[in-house]
């Protein structure tokens, strides 16, 4: 499934570490934005692996699942690229 993970994160060095655990999920696409392509496995262990570093009375983690029909839709002003499909296979 694709997800898109948005935070807000308070203190500089839970900063780091949370920005250091998306880059093993996905793409960052802006300074608190990744897109992550993701299992139900990977999303509950991503999840796990997030509570661990956050502050949850200071921070904030948004997980955002788009189905095929609203990814076809993303627009994207400025410099980036649509999402990649690792799911979609050329021939």
């Amino acid at each position: 499934m694709f997800i898109v993970v948005c935070y807000d994160i308070r203190c500089p060095k839970r900063l780091r570490k949370v920005a250091r655990l998306l880059e093993g999920y996905g793409d960052r696409v802006q300074d608190s934005v990744f897109e992550c392509h993701l299992d139900t496995r990977r999303l509950t262990r991503l999840k796990q692996r997030m509570a661990r570093r956050i502050d949850p009375e200071h921070d904030r983690v948004r997980y955002y699942p788009l189905c095929q029909r609203d990814r076809a839709g993303i627009q994207i002003d400025g410099f980036g690229q649509r999402p990649k499909d690792p799911d979609l296979t050329i021939a």
